[in-house]
């Protein structure tokens, strides 16, 4: 009997310990299911076109971001045109296009006009004979291109020869790096056109490397304006940096050939 009454003490004492420790949360518990509802299609359908509207966004702003160097270029060049008080050269408007004109390069090797496009064209025009001032022309051609340093490879300098005559043999050295070609005296005169009261020799011409004639440089250039052309060049060619590379796909004998 004691033995019962034993067992039955220890269970009236563990008893209680165990409900206290179900109820404090360390007991067995019975397995719980929470049912939750499913959103309405609606409001599936609604959350996917704000993703949707919002993945077309972020992919729009990445495009503006890589196109942005190129249309602001673009702007800067045919829309926002710098004020007459900053331009030095006259702006050609509208510009023309290089005409399909066949020229002959001094080795008699002929092609067309147009096949100058891909690069900028510092142009002049004269005759074979080349008096003084074709004489200075070239010369600060050269020197032009040359001082725009790593930006030289894009730009070409163009001397345009309006009749037959041979090239003096003293200039041929000084041309090695030039484009010397022959070409029609008309077909030049209505192309380019001179400033009222001028001739067509007197001026330099910027043709861009979309192949149109877009500048005229005031008659009788000299040393001191032509720092004024030099900064001309340079904001031309920051504006088209996104988008213009050195170098054409053809007429690459243009330079150093011609001069033989």
């Amino acid at each position: 009997m004691s033995g019962s009454k034993l067992l039955d003490d220890s269970f009236t004492r563990a008893a209680p310990e165990a409900s206290q420790h179900r109820a404090n949360g360390h007991g067995d518990q019975p397995l719980g299911m929470t049912v939750h509802s499913l959103p309405s299609p609606a409001r599936v359908m609604d959350a996917q076109a704000r993703r949707t509207a919002t993945g077309r966004w972020k992919m729009l702003v990445v495009l503006l971001v890589c196109a942005a160097p190129v249309l602001a270029s673009y702007l800067t060049f045919y829309v926002f045109r710098p004020e007459g008080r900053r331009n030095f050269g006259e702006l050609v408007d509208p510009q023309r296009p290089l005409p399909e004109q066949t020229v002959v390069s001094l080795s008699g090797q002929a092609s067309s006009l147009k096949a100058l496009k891909g690069q900028w064209l510092l142009l002049s025009v004269a005759n074979g004979a080349c008096d003084e001032v074709c004489s200075r022309h070239l010369y600060l051609q050269r020197q032009l291109r040359e001082g725009l340093g790593k930006d030289k490879e894009r730009v070409d300098w163009v001397w345009l020869i309006s009749d037959a005559a041979p090239v003096p043999e003293r200039l041929l050295p000084a041309l090695k790096d030039a484009t010397v070609l022959r070409a029609d005296g008309q077909a030049l005169s209505n192309w380019l056109e001179p400033a009222r009261g001028h001739r067509l020799t007197e001026h330099l011409y910027l043709v861009d490397p979309l192949g149109n004639w877009m500048m005229r440089f005031p008659a009788n250039l000299d040393l001191a304006s032509a720092a004024k052309v030099k900064r001309d060049l340079e904001r031309l060619l920051r504006a088209s940096n996104s988008w213009d590379q050195p170098g054409r796909a053809s007429l690459t004998e243009g330079r150093g050939e011609n001069a033989k």
